[in-house]
Parts: C-alpha cells; structure tokens; sequence
C-alpha cells in the first residue's frame, strides 16, 4: 500500500538508471572520425551527458562544457550523430544496480509510474525495451516531445496532467542538476542517485530532498512498502 503521500514517480534514464556512456561516446567517436577531428575519452562524455543530443554534440565538437556560439559543423556533426547513435543504441549499455528491484517493488505498490528524459524519444522506448524495463512505465517523455526540456519544468508537469496528478504528490528520481532544477520548478519532490552523470560535480551540493545510493532505496524513502 502506498502511504507516501506520492501518486506519481517520475524517472530520469541516462545516469539514473542506465548507463549508456560507453554507447554514446562510441557513436560520437566514429561521429569525429567522419568529420576528421579527434576522439574524446568515455570520462569526457560522462561529464557532458545531461542537456540533449544537440548539447552534447556541441560539446564533442568544442570540448567545452558550455560555448558562447554553436560550432560551424554542428548542424551536420548531429545527423551523423543520430544516425550513427540508432545503429548503436544499446551494445554497451546496462542497468545499474539495483534498477529491476527498485522499480518491480514500486510498481508493485501502484503508484504511476514515468520516463522523463532529454534524449529523443525515438531511442529512448529501444533502450527500455532492450533493457527489460519498457513494461514498469506508463508514460515516456522524450527531449522533442514538448518544445522544452529539463531544466524546463514543462516535461514534469505534462506528466502530472497526463495522469491528472498534482504536482506536490509527484517525485522526481535522477542524477544531475537539470532533474533538480526541473522538479524544483515544477513542484515535485526531488530524489537523487549519488552516481550518474552530474558534470563531475557533487549531487549533495545542489541540495535534493534526499540522496541515496540505488534505485532499489526508492520504496523504502518513500515508504511504500
């Protein structure tokens, strides 16, 4: 029985439960490759996950966290990205720890339960299938479905409608800065997995509801079983 108070559990998925660096940095390698630049290392595209397809391109291209302009090849580097990103979308990604429980026992309480992420939706249904976790959500919210993203409560409280749940009894499950600041702005509480990919920076600095260690933790925080 679900005692939480907590109708609605929404999930980030890259850094919260998947780890799909190693995918991501193989297509944007061969993605440079074409082009003619150099490579950049899995630590690198560790630290710039987070902020779209787009975003991260950028950032292979410039090898900068944030530039003040896009890159001349931006446009192009992208297609080839996306294309590159669909032949490969899930050879070297897995679940982290504790994933499978931690959502078989949520969905076992009944509260809905939900994808929000960055990445286009196109890859995202792949990647949960692929994964053996498609069947725990009811809605998926991919970076172009709406016309914002995370930071950008929109995802958050289009959800929240889409299961006609208010705001305050929905929680937010991620990894970075972005799933805060969206959660935060939205009226969501807010819980983060202590790994994942938050520009190397700490999780506990950016001060969410509660930090924990596994998906795994989430019923027993949330007090749902």
């Amino acid at each position: 029985m679900n005692k939480s108070g907590y109708k609605l559990v929404a999930f980030d998925l890259d850094g919260t439960l998947v780890d799909s660096a190693l995918d991501l940095a193989y297509a944007g390698n061969e993605m440079l490759a074409e082009l003619g630049l150099e490579s950049v290392t899995d630590d690198q595209v560790r630290h710039w996950v987070g902020n779209g397809a787009p975003k991260l391109v950028q950032r292979m291209l410039t090898r900068k966290l944030e530039s003040e302009q896009s890159h001349p090849l931006l446009e192009k580097a992208l297609s080839i990205f996306l294309a590159l990103y669909e032949k490969n979308i899930c050879h070297f990604s897995e679940l982290y720890e504790g994933v499978n429980d931690g959502l078989e026992n949520l969905q076992k309480t009944g509260v809905k339960i939900a994808c929000i992420t960055n990445k286009p939706l196109r890859f995202v249904r792949p990647i949960l299938a692929q994964l053996g976790i498609e069947g725990y959500f009811e809605q998926v919210v991919g970076g172009d479905s709406y016309p914002h993203i995370k930071p950008h409560p929109m995802p958050l409280l289009k959800t929240a409608d889409y299961f006609g749940c208010p705001a305050n009894e929905a929680v937010m499950i991620g990894d970075s800065n972005n799933d805060i600041l969206a959660a935060r702005a939205a009226g969501f509480g807010i819980i983060c997995v202590n790994y994942g990919y938050n520009q190397g920076r700490r999780i506990e600095d950016f001060h969410p509801d509660r930090v924990i260690n596994s998906v795994a933790e989430i019923p027993q925080y949330l007090k749902v079983i």
